[in-house]
């Protein structure tokens, strides 16, 4: 297993290109089972889930054929159900979240599929219910053997269009019950289905593969189900996460950076929590330019109170921000209670912070509240690990500001979630190095 030596405290500068969005390919290059003619995926991120899910996909017979570094085409004609049934196969599906997501296109258009109990990150309890609950509403039986823990979902007939009243506004969810109706009998209704960006992406592409989908955006999804989809063609969004793992850094770090070609109007109210930080964003074009700031005042709520951030379903704040937010805010002037609602492990790495010298409260598991240094005292370097993607990058960006040399551990959970970020990093001017 690898590590990062960081030698913190230095200012950076430079211009970043975002990469594809994670959440985004996950659930795109699934959708590519739903089609047995060819599909060209543009902008895939190179990074540890994406890699998985194409080796996923590669495994069950799909032709891939790479245009470039970050261009693909999939040809799922021929798909070898029988190998999800293999061990070695079933550990490398367990091995990230993103894989449930297999169930819906592979359920609908070959009418079974065993899909084992997906792992990824260890941020809470995070439970299955509003994918399997959906699918069961379309038609499909569902087994669960406890023996090797995992999930038959199986119809004798063609899946069938029906209301669905989601539990949870689930992002993946969401994703594998729109694949399932694109190929069911009939209409489906979708309420309170997630309607963020990446899930407005995978509708846009499914209708250009020839499906009927409408609501795009809202909460409400209309579906009528067809009997067979086209290829197409389809560019990934740039990564709204990683585009404000950015923009904390460089705020932490008093650095100034550009980053080019950020899809503004898919950021929701990234830009603006981040302002209520204290940081300076100017939007030119479609690029983020952050100047460098010596300092950076959070803001009061109207009523004199201290600022609570928390994360809410789109265009609420992504949970997957609140980590980045936290170190923003040790070296911020003023303090932010940050409430992390859906995940009650996500805020346990925060005791690394403090041992750094961070001033933070965990005031119970879902809330802490921080306390700014203002850049008058200094995070040390420390030795740190990696519990999962969020909470890596955000350890990343604290060694990176921190005064002196850290070592970052499992470096592996990072990869999974943000393309070469070494070398992206030393191209703008930090200290990093990578030991394998």
């Amino acid at each position: 297993m690898g590590i990062f030596k960081i030698k913190g405290g230095i200012p950076l500068k430079g211009v970043i290109f975002p990469q594809g969005a994670k959440n985004e390919s996950l659930q795109i290059l699934c959708a590519t089972l739903l089609t047995s003619e060819e599909v060209r995926i543009k902008n895939i991120p190179q990074i540890g889930d994406v890699k998985c899910i194409i080796q996923i996909l590669k495994h069950l017979g799909v032709i891939i054929k790479k245009n470039g570094i970050k261009d693909y085409t999939f040809h799922a004609k021929n798909i070898e159900i029988e190998s999800l049934n293999e061990k070695p196969f079933q550990k490398k599906i367990q091995s990230i979240r993103g894989s449930i997501m297999l169930a819906g296109p592979l359920l609908t258009r070959l009418g079974a599929v065993c899909i084992p109990t997906p792992g990824g990150d260890r941020i809470g309890r995070r439970r299955l219910d509003a994918h399997l609950n959906g699918l069961q509403l379309l038609g499909c039986n569902i087994h669960y053997n406890n023996k090797h823990k995992c999930f038959y979902l199986y119809s004798k007939k063609r899946l069938s269009g029906t209301y669905i009243l989601m539990e949870e506004a689930s992002i993946t969810g969401t994703a594998n019950v729109i694949m399932a109706s694109t190929l069911a009998k009939g209409k489906t209704i979708i309420y309170n289905a997630a309607c963020e960006p990446y899930i407005q992406q995978l509708c846009k592409m499914l209708n250009k593969m020839g499906a009927k989908i409408k609501g795009i955006g809202s909460n409400l999804l209309e579906i009528i189900g067809v009997k067979n989809l086209n290829g197409c063609v389809h560019t990934i969004l740039p990564d709204m996460v990683e585009i404000g793992s950015w923009i904390g850094l460089s705020a932490v770090t008093c650095s100034e950076i550009r980053i080019k070609n950020v899809s503004w109007k898919n950021l929701g109210i990234i830009p603006c929590t981040f302002q209520k930080m204290g940081i300076k964003i100017i939007k030119e074009k479609d690029d983020i330019f952050i100047p460098l700031q010596e300092s950076y005042k959070i803001s009061r709520s109207f009523n004199n109170t201290i600022l609570t951030i928390s994360d809410a379903p789109w265009p609420g704040f992504t949970p997957d921000l609140l980590s980045v937010l936290i170190v923003v805010a040790t070296q911020a002037e003023g303090s932010v209670l940050i409430h992390q609602k859906m995940f009650e492990s996500r805020l346990f790495f925060v005791d690394k912070l403090i041992e750094m010298g961070s001033q933070i409260i965990l005031c119970d598991p879902h809330r802490a509240t921080v306390i700014g240094l203002n850049h008058k005292s200094f995070l040390q370097g420390s030795i740190l690990n990696s519990p999962d993607i969020r909470a890596g990058i955000s350890l990343l960006i604290a060694a990176l500001s921190a005064k002196g040399t850290s070592i970052i551990k499992n470096i592996e959970q990072i990869d999974r979630g943000y393309e070469n970020i070494d070398e992206r990093l030393r191209s703008i001017g930090a200290n990093i190095v990578r030991i394998e």
